[in-house]
């Protein structure tokens, strides 16, 4: 079983999130616990539509605010008479269930930081419910339903209450929708997917500090501020540099700018954004007519990754000195416009590529995002980003040079769908489809084509500093963005299910190494990895991380070999290796013949649910009781799957059944329109 899906994997989610309630349910009945099957629905449905990275099993406390806080109020309709439940003791249950079956994604928080968490926010969590002001917008046209006496699980009484509504029969509280519709446009319900990222190295902090000191704006910043100093220097009224103390800088600093006939410091664009990047960053200020060093600046000036992190940080508020809005005939920049947008997706597109993007294959991807037009507006937009990527390349964060583009980059003309190499991961294969956005058409097209092909082409990618602090604002925004070792002190089955989930081939072999390395007893570490496999109650998410392991390890597939025995693992490793085809059926005894037929019936189960069991095998013909007889006389040693299996039989023994559908309390699917698109 997955723990991530992509929005249109609609289906795989519903699946999953049914097969964990059910096993949820036999845990908590076990332990003596009470579980609102609704109340986890809730909460893995908040991770897989509310939250950028769709990651079912990583909370941390931001999590367990927003789904008690803006999530459930937003979007849990409570009817008249109903109370609000006890929803911070179901995610409580839930964060411990993920955590006792070893599902819970180590990158996330520990268990007792989100259980803290869930009690900080229950003196809350009533008043926000109360709190109409909180609700969605389906939320409130529903409970306004029920409250005038609408049933609202009649589908026709629904419908007759909206089509009074419509023609304004209908009273309602304006004032508060005035309210809600304002907010209904942000919040969890309607956050965006955002495209997973595919994991990077990254050198320790003592490199990339040794690296941001050889930045040359930084050099530039440390002069400004030291130039400023704590006694201060006259500006202009405008707020601008003397043009002598501008000229002096000009060569102290190395800016390149050129002060023939130059009047006024305001005519340096180098300088000056030098300047306006120091006062963004924090460094000088100005006041009462002069510009002073901060002093509260100085270890942030003293520390070269501290500073350099904190002027790219302040990159989107560059707008003025990088990229002009347009005035008088001169057209408007659409980077100018949509500035604070542009930065972000560019550096999104750059961001884990394995090979470095040519010039015209960046260009033709923001043409076409951020306006198709003539000549002159293309121009515009070719300018201004290039004045973005010369800022950058100053700082360190990207560079460019001149060479040959890789071949995935030439698979298909520009502005068609690339085509990724056979063999490439499907991580990657996604990540390359997407970049071939609207570019332009026809001859253009051809015309850019030809810019890659015909011989060196400028190239472009972000440096290691720059692949360091664009991870940190995914980080920060909630987005996934694996890193290259992160997992070394991961608990055995939190690795292999991260890898599983998340990580190419490739990647999955070095953070396996890395793993691996970090523990003295090689030998033990391997037990480590297979014991996480005998351990985990899912057939689907056992054989993924099975497989993660007979392709990763070094000694993976003798691994697997010697598995084919094992009491618990016996059959995920048949199932593997006939997958790899390593063995095929004449390879087989019997009784493992009867093994795999039951493997691949409770995969079923896990995947398609009971229902979908039960249709297929209808649809193939034949008693289902036949078919399901073996199985269930296999031995297979998943007992959970085996209880689920053997309902299966019992059904079809009863049956066709009536399918009674689920009548959820959460206000409709809200963000299912924006909210299942993706950000780059």
């Amino acid at each position: 079983m997955r723990l991530y899906f992509a929005p249109e994997e609609m289906t795989e989610f519903e699946a999953a999130c049914g097969l964990l309630i059910h096993r949820m349910g036999r845990w908590a009945d076990e332990h003596g616990e009470r579980m609102d099957s609704f109340g986890v629905e809730s909460a893995l449905d908040y991770r897989f539509r509310g939250t950028p990275d769709g990651r079912l099993g990583l909370w941390e406390p931001r999590h367990v605010g927003e789904f008690l806080l803006e999530w459930s109020p937003r979007t849990v309709s409570l009817l008249p008479g109903d109370e609000p439940g006890d929803m911070p003791g179901t995610l409580a249950l839930l964060l411990r269930y993920l955590d006792t079956v070893r599902l819970a994604d180590p990158r996330g928080a520990p268990l007792a930081e989100n259980l803290a968490a869930i009690d900080a926010a229950i003196p809350r969590y009533r008043p926000a419910m109360a709190d109409r002001t909180r609700w969605g917008l389906a939320k409130f046209w529903l409970t306004t339903a029920a409250e005038q006496g609408t049933d609202v699980h009649d589908q026709q009484a629904l419908h007759d209450f909206v089509e009074r509504a419509q023609r304004g029969e209908v009273t309602y509280d304006e004032e508060l929708l005035d309210q809600v519709m304002a907010r209904d446009t942000h919040g969890p319900a309607t956050e965006q997917r955002a495209e997973p990222q595919l994991p990077v190295a990254l050198p320790a902090e003592d490199e990339l500090r040794s690296l941001a000191a050889q930045s040359p704006l930084l050099a530039r910043l440390r002069g400004i501020t030291d130039w400023a100093g704590s006694e201060g220097r006259p500006v202009t009224a405008t707020g601008n540099l003397r043009i002598a103390d501008a000229r002096s800088l000009v060569a102290a600093l190395n800016t390149g700018d050129s002060c023939d006939g130059v009047r006024s410091s305001a005519q340096l664009p180098e300088l000056g954004r030098t300047v306006e990047w120091a006062k963004k960053a924090g460094t000088v200020r100005i006041a009462e007519g002069r510009m002073y060093a901060v002093a509260k600046a100085r270890a942030l000036v003293n520390d070269p990754l501290a500073l350099w992190r904190r002027t790219f940080d302040t990159f989107t508020d560059l707008r003025a000195p990088l990229v002009a809005p347009g005035s008088g005939w001169h057209l408007p920049s659409p980077l100018a416009t949509g500035f604070g947008q542009v930065v972000p997706d560019v550096l999104n597109t750059l961001y884990g590529l394995p090979y470095p993007m040519p010039w015209p294959r960046l260009r033709d991807t923001v043409r076409g995002v951020y306006g198709e037009g003539h000549d002159t507006l293309l121009e515009t937009i070719d300018r201004d980003l290039r004045h973005m990527l010369d800022a950058l390349e100053g700082l360190g964060a990207v560079e460019r040079f001149q060479g040959m583009a890789e071949p995935v980059f030439l698979e298909a003309p520009l502005g068609e769908v690339l085509e990724p190499p056979a063999g490439m991961p499907p991580e990657l294969a996604e990540l390359f489809g997407s970049l071939g956005g609207p570019a332009g058409a026809g001859a253009s097209a051809d015309a850019s084509r030809d810019e890659i092909t015909d011989g060196p082409v400028e190239l472009i990618r972000l440096t290691a500093l720059g692949h360091d602090s664009v991870r940190r604002r995914l980080l920060a925004e909630g987005r996934d963005a694996p890193l290259i070792g992160e997992l070394t002190h991961a608990p055995a089955a939190g690795l292999l299910g991260v890898l599983a989930d998340h990580y190419d081939p490739e990647s999955a072999r070095t953070e396996l190494t890395a793993w691996t390395s970090a523990r003295p007893d090689r030998a033990a570490a391997l037990e480590q990895l297979t014991d996480a496999l005998r351990f985990c109650p899912f057939r689907t998410r056992a054989e993924a991380m099975l497989e993660v392991l007979t392709d990763a390890h070094p000694d993976g597939e003798r691994v697997a070999r010697a598995l084919r025995g094992d009491p618990l693992l016996g059959p995920t490793a048949i199932s593997v290796l006939v997958r790899r085809r390593v063995l095929d059926a004449g390879d087989l005894t019997e009784p493992e013949s009867l093994l795999m037929l039951a493997e691949s019936l409770l995969q079923l189960v896990e995947t398609a649910g009971q229902d979908g069991v039960l249709e297929m095998l209808a649809g193939q013909g034949g008693d289902t009781q036949e078919i399901l007889r073996p199985a269930l006389a296999s031995g297979h040693p998943d007992r959970a799957g085996m209880e689920d299996l053997k309902e299966v039989a019992d059904r079809a023994a009863r049956g066709p059944a009536a399918r009674v559908g689920r009548i959820h309390r959460r206000s409709g699917h809200e963000g299912m329109g924006k909210g299942h698109k993706r950000r780059r």
